[in-house]
């Protein structure tokens, strides 16, 4: 692999309101503010020290909990979503999952680090699509690129106010809509799209939009202030003793489970029906990836069966240039 691949950005800023005001001279001069490596999983902020962040977080209502820094467009996340999601199968009944939106994208009032404009970044998107085997298609930055991933983390936590549940849906559509549908989600019609798909009442999710919700992302840049965040995914996995284990970046199953065991080795791994009628029961939607990690198989199996199933009519796929995302048939 080109080492000039491992160092490209992909998707770059996460500094807050301090971004802007700055003179062009800074700007230019400033070191690039958020690196993304596929290899390790990591967009990460430079000249920033992790710090022994979070005391007195402790958790409260399960063996372990899991504070889950994301952003709606970090392809990072997108990355660790097989990982994430078999982790609720297998270990939902002893971990409470708590998303902060981190803010990924204030504005585009940078140039450094070779990406100064949105279409710098879709070919990058391509690319790691590639790397994490879950498909992207980098070509909304050329048609209709977002100008800031405010306003879908917003729309994200005003949507909290209504059902965990139904929040947790709204995010993985507002990806597919962005990552395969090359939708610019922070476009109203795309959010509203995506909230009714998941049983959101958008009439309320507007209204929360502008109040709480706002109220509700602009503490959770505070969190991540103060837990030392740095880059995507960041994953900080804490006990009832308030001990933690922080997992950096989109990393192996098995090294995200060793987080858990290490704070709770009492906590057992459960078993779910891995045929496909169960899983596509509990998740609507599913990569190859995806399927190939919870169902058990090798990924050219995973995806020779859901090919198997559209042809006969069980499934649809919708395709994109990187790959491809199934459903049941309705």
């Amino acid at each position: 692999m080109k080492r000039s691949y491992l160092t490209t950005v992909l998707i770059m800023i996460m500094c807050g309101t301090g971004c802007k005001g700055q003179n062009e001279e800074q700007m230019t001069n400033r070191n690039n503010p958020l690196n993304c490596n596929p290899e390790t999983g990591i967009c990460e902020l430079p000249d920033t020290t992790m710090a022994q962040k979070g005391a007195g977080i402790k958790s409260d209502t399960a063996p372990v909990k899991l504070i889950y820094f994301t952003d709606p467009i970090c392809s990072s996340c997108w990355g660790i979503e097989p990982q994430l999601r078999r982790l609720e199968l297998e270990y939902g009944h002893a971990i409470d999952i708590e998303y902060h939106m981190g803010g990924l994208l204030p504005d585009w009032s940078y140039n450094s680090g070779g990406i100064s404009k949105p279409s710098d970044v879709a070919h990058h998107w391509d690319e790691v699509s590639h790397y994490y085997d879950m498909p992207i298609d980098g070509d909304v930055w050329l048609q209709d690129p977002l100008p800031s991933s405010y306003p879908p983390s917003i729309a994200f936590r005003a949507a909290s106010l209504q059902s965990s549940e139904k929040t947790h849906n709204f995010l993985r559509r507002m990806r597919e809509m962005v990552f395969l549908e090359r939708k610019n989600i922070t476009r109203r019609e795309h959010l509203s799209a995506a909230a009714t798909a998941c049983g959101l009442d958008t009439t309320r999710l507007w209204a929360d939009y502008e109040q709480e919700g706002r109220h509700r992302f602009e503490a959770d840049l505070k969190l991540a202030r103060e837990m030392g965040v740095r880059g995507f995914p960041s994953l900080f996995f804490v006990n009832a003793a308030g001990t933690q284990v922080f997992v950096y970046g989109s990393r192996p199953y098995e090294e995200i489970v060793a987080a858990v065991k290490k704070l709770n080795s009492e906590v057992s791994r459960q078993t779910y029906a891995k045929n496909w009628q169960d899983l596509f029961a509990h998740f609507p939607t599913l990569t190859a990836r995806e399927y190939a990690e919870l169902s058990g198989q090798p990924r050219a199996n995973a995806e020779k069966q859901l090919q198997e199933l559209t042809t006969a009519h069980k499934l649809t796929r919708y395709d994109t240039k990187n790959g491809s995302l199934w459903r049941v048939r309705q």
